[in-house]
């Protein structure tokens, strides 16, 4: 299944989640679109089907919550892969066709 695939199909059970508490599904395109990733959304899934709060506030902030860890997530692997290549150009050397 393609990345689109799976994110619309996420996005389609966050949406059922709400519906089923009381809250317009439009909701759910909101946060899928600000949580921005399949997993963060199967977190909200997951929170909304046990917890089952009762005010939209609640929501948010989870939604937040959610938010802050999946940019954390993302700015960590950015830094690791930066790092990554830091170590190549420390062991290696430049790439440089210079050499004649």
């Amino acid at each position: 299944m393609d990345a689109r695939a799976v994110w619309s199909r996420t996005r389609d059970e966050l949406k059922r989640s709400l519906a089923a508490l009381g809250y317009p599904a439009e909701l759910g395109n909101i946060i899928a679109e600000h949580i921005g990733s399949p997993r963060g959304m199967e977190r909200m899934i997951s929170y909304l089907d046990y917890v089952k709060p009762d005010r939209v506030e609640l929501i948010v902030d989870e939604m937040l919550a959610i938010k802050s860890d999946v940019d954390r997530w993302r700015e960590k692997k950015e830094c690791e892969r930066a790092n990554a290549v830091y170590n190549s150009v420390l062991n290696y050397g430049l790439d440089t066709d210079d050499e004649e």
